[in-house]
């Protein structure tokens, strides 16, 4: 029997609903806020440890609980926000995005921290999602093209900008919170956002909603876990048996996963992740290239925390400061990029890729002849060069996967992409951290640094050789 849908739908109005300036400024300032809470604790983790007294193991579980449930619950929350209205969901997801950070940074234990970072992370899964299919509905043409690039801006530039601000808050101390306070200036700006998104932020959803694919939701869950939780948490724990079990559960589950969604897309259903989605070439071919792209992104930022803080000695907010060229030179080239694609097309994503490999290059020399004298002045070209080139290939990819989604699928695809891009993040911070880590202890931190540089290295090449099978027009 086919199941229906009693939701009240959307009248039909003569005009589409449209997302003006000031909605837009809302919806980005939403995108930032889980990106900026992934990397914020990166420089924070130290001053928790001391003040929790929380081992390696907890702490790793700070960071990858917000990882693994947003990942896991971001396609859940795309179908939610198309099922039963992306404002009702953006508003609902941000509003409990600010009581968990409340939580988090009033946690009186280490334990209570990782169950609210936890609930932050699906809090995070339930707006995030809303953003991108608020977009793709409420804009087309010119303006859409200008929406997306600066989306792809913003979640670039955030997750530099939330190891710069989680240093500076931790240093500072503000009114004695220490740590607490990288959590807690999340707070006032919910409650602004929440002010704005009620009165800029259209209604909308999808014309046909279907109800929650419950399998596929169940069975992609259990993927994620069985993939994201040995990786992320085997390192600390010493790799016991339920690492390798878990491990070799994954491929059996995500077959699984896949069969269950195939099955439905033949019915004529729509899925969680809708395997007819991945027929279009714009939508498959950047799926795939965010992949290493975010993996080296993320490996790359929690390596250079370690290493600046443990090894060159710095503090959190030199540490943080001395990835600012990185962040500025993204930011203005993000700006420049929708010109820069009018006019090139897709090629400027493999020149980008050209450029962010110089300058991880450079960043390897600097660690190689300087070390451990390595800080802003130091990292300044390579940190440029390289901002450069991740600002070309970001944004416009985010274009380009959802170029040719229809709108009635746009919560759905936003959902798919972001959580190829938050599992990635999730998988660079524990395989690049694992290879620097575990390389620390034998090469020396200099020599781990330059080999795990070299690394992330190769995933750039491979991040360039997938872009030229991109499209060359870019819509």
């Amino acid at each position: 029997m086919t199941e229906t849908i009693t939701s009240r739908p959307v009248r039909p109005s003569a005009e589409p609903p449209v997302l003006g300036g000031p909605g837009l400024f809302t919806v980005l300032l939403a995108a930032a806020l889980p990106l900026v809470d992934f990397f914020i604790v990166n420089v924070a983790l130290p001053a928790v440890g001391a003040d929790l007294a929380a081992s390696e193991a907890v702490l790793e579980l700070v960071v990858a609980g917000y990882g693994v449930a947003y990942a896991v619950l971001l396609v859940l929350g795309g179908r939610l926000g198309d099922l039963f209205g992306r404002r009702r969901l953006f508003l609902g997801g941000m509003a409990a995005f600010g009581l968990t950070s409340l939580a988090c940074g009033l946690a009186p234990g280490a334990w209570w921290l990782v169950a609210a970072r936890v609930a932050q992370g699906a809090s995070a899964a339930a707006m995030l999602p809303q953003v991108l299919a608020t977009i793709q509905a409420t804009t087309s043409g010119p303006r859409r093209a200008k929406a997306m690039g600066l989306y792809g801006a913003t979640a670039g530039l955030s997750m530099v900008a939330g190891q710069i601000l989680g240093g500076v808050l931790v240093a500072a101390d503000l009114a004695g919170a220490g740590w607490r306070s990288v959590f807690l200036v999340n707070v006032p700006v919910v409650l602004v956002g929440l002010l704005l998104a009620a009165r800029t932020v259209p209604e909308t959803r999808a014309p046909r909603p279907e109800p929650v694919d419950g399998p596929g939701t169940v069975l992609l869950a259990l993927a994620l876990l069985t993939l994201l939780a040995p990786l992320t948490e085997g390192r600390s724990a010493g790799w016991p048996l339920w690492t390798w079990l878990s491990l070799a559960a994954f491929p059996g589950v995500a077959a699984a996963f896949w069969a269950v969604e195939r099955r439905a897309d033949g019915r004529g259903r729509t899925p969680l992740v809708p395997p007819s989605l991945f027929a279009l070439a714009s939508f498959r071919r950047g799926l795939v290239l965010i992949l290493p792209f975010s993996v080296g992104f993320s490996g790359f930022m929690f390596v250079i925390a370690v290493a600046l803080q443990r090894g060159a000695g710095l503090g959190p907010v030199a540490a943080g400061l001395a990835l600012a060229p990185l962040a500025v030179v993204f930011f203005a080239f993000s700006l420049a990029g929708p010109r820069l694609v009018a006019r090139y097309g897709g090629r400027v994503v493999p020149a980008g890729a050209v450029l962010q490999g110089v300058g991880v290059a450079l960043m390897a020399l600097a660690a190689w002849r300087r070390w451990p004298d390595l800080g802003f002045v130091e990292l300044l070209p390579g940190a440029a060069v390289a901002g450069a080139g991740q600002a070309l290939q970001l944004p416009v990819v985010f274009r380009i996967v959802l170029s040719e989604v229809p709108p009635d699928r746009a919560g759905v695809g936003g959902g798919v992409m972001t959580t190829a891009q938050q599992a990635s993040l999730a998988l660079g911070a524990a395989l690049l951290g694992s290879l620097f880590l575990s390389l620390t202890e034998r090469m020396g931190m200099r020599d781990a640094l330059v080999t795990t540089l070299l690394v992330q290295l190769a995933g750039v090449a491979l991040t360039g050789l997938l872009s030229l099978r991109l499209p060359r027009e870019v819509s």
